[in-house]
């Protein structure tokens, strides 16, 4: 497997598989991660990027628990084999598709009278270096990463406003905190997701409304399927880009998808969520890094201000 080199060990190691696991989910148990039980409460999900990955683990585990579920996906056969008893609702829609969103959020205010989570989960990878990804790569993944994440909150915020209540679940990654050679493009967009959360967060707070990045490492999903590849490389990037490098441990979807529902449970729900130890400790690595950085040139910092 080519995998991407980087000066973090943890990231060495977890590179190769967290770049096809960048989905976020969730899971219906009676029990979280801790042992602890959920409040029991029927919470209506909308959730994008439903029919496979984390998304359809999310689906399935929510309605599990007597939740209804909007399930949004471009194609939503895959969603057949659950038995909702008339609390799944699946909708064929593009989230790059404003209109069609705009449509899935009605016809699910229609059935449910309300939405309650709000799961912006659709998404998919590039790989190669950040100069041998061209154009239309760029602005596709940035259409359905960013772009198909504004179309969902621009749809759905009108409903969370008018109840005064509600939680947005932002599918970022490890990579909205941190980047390895060969992830790039997938990396600005999740860092765009979490620059535009956080002002979201300080906007819809006095409204009732909570906001949570979730930031799964690397989970066993189907995401490798929807990693585009660069069609032109360059031989210089082989040895940053594509030296193999050992295999990170992976989480399992489930647990990731408990961790989410803890915090969703939670009374005070965190602004970002790290799900796995090497997402944990590679962010943690990131941030460290920084105010090392912030540390080193805090003279040069002050100067300007003279």
């Amino acid at each position: 497997m080519n995998c991407i080199p980087n000066d973090s060990n943890h990231l060495k190691a977890f590179a190769c598989e967290v770049r096809t696991e960048l989905i976020m989910g969730t899971t219906v148990t009676s029990e979280n991660i801790t042992g602890n039980t959920f409040p029991s409460i029927r919470r209506v999900w909308f959730i994008t990027g439903a029919s496979s990955g984390i998304g359809r683990e999310l689906v399935g585990q929510a309605l599990n628990a007597g939740e209804s579920v909007v399930a949004v996906a471009r194609n939503t056969t895959r969603l057949g084999d659950f038995d909702s008893t008339g609390r799944l609702l699946a909708i064929n829609a593009d989230v790059r598709d404003e209109a069609a969103v705009r449509q899935a959020v009605e016809e699910a205010v229609e059935r449910f009278g309300q939405i309650d989570v709000v799961a912006n989960n659709a998404g998919y990878g590039v790989f190669g270096a950040v100069e041998e990804v061209g154009d239309p790569q760029a602005r596709a993944i940035f259409d359905t990463n960013v772009f198909g994440v504004l179309n969902v909150l621009r749809a759905t915020l009108p409903v969370l406003r008018r109840q005064r209540s509600g939680h947005i679940l932002q599918g970022s990654s490890i990579f909205g905190q941190t980047a390895v050679p060969g992830l790039g493009m997938l990396a600005a967009t999740k860092y765009a997701v979490e620059g535009l959360s956080d002002a979201l967060a300080l906007e819809v707070a006095p409204l009732g409304i909570h906001v949570t990045l979730v930031q799964p490492g690397p989970t066993a999903t189907a995401f490798g399927g929807n990693i585009d590849t660069v069609q032109t490389t360059q031989t210089d990037y082989d040895a940053t880009v594509r030296t193999p490098q050992s295999e990170a441990p992976v989480s399992e979807a489930g647990k990731v998808a408990e961790g989410i529902r803890a915090a969703v449970a939670g009374v005070n729900p965190p602004r970002r969520l790290a799900l796995g130890t090497v997402s944990a400790d590679a962010m943690r690595h990131a941030l460290t890094a920084r105010l090392a950085d912030l540390d080193g040139w805090a003279d040069i910092s002050k100067k300007v201000d003279a």
